[in-house]
Parts: C-alpha cells; structure tokens; sequence
C-alpha cells in the first residue's frame, strides 16, 4: 500500500459526546480505500491542545499522505476530486 492511501483522522471521542462528523469522516476515508491511523482525542483538554498546536478551530482534521486535508467537509471535497 503506498502512501497515497495513509490517511490520519484526529477525531474527537469524548465520554459523554463522540463526534459524529468523526465517524462520518472515518466512514468516508475507509470507503475510499484508506488505511485509517485514527487518533482519538479523548478529553476537552486533548482536543483544545491539538487544535492550539494545529492552529485549527474545529476537530476532526484529516491528514493523507502527511498533509492536511481539513474537516470531514474538505475531505468531501478531496474524495470527489481523486
């Protein structure tokens, strides 16, 4: 498999609230033949930290082949376009 189908989904999963543009975002990346490193960010404090150090405002964030493609919405876009 090359690295052109690596994808790495950062998604949050809280106790009380899981992401469901996450999982949607997973469900997309695995339809699309992605083998998915998905990095679950499990506390408010997880996710306020990896959104700082990214400078992005929202989770998830999708990275494939190294770069970052976005939120589930850009992913959308991505697939589409491949």
């Amino acid at each position: 498999m090359s690295d052109d189908n690596l994808a790495t989904l950062y998604r949050m999963v809280l106790p009380d609230h899981t992401c469901p543009f996450g999982i949607r975002a997973k469900q997309m990346l695995e339809e699309g033949g992605f083998q998915v490193d998905d990095m679950i960010l499990r506390s408010r404090e997880e996710v306020d930290a990896f959104e700082e150090e990214q400078g992005v405002e929202t989770t998830p964030q999708i990275f494939i082949s190294g770069k970052r493609v976005g939120g589930s919405d850009d992913l959308e876009r991505y697939l589409r376009q491949r």
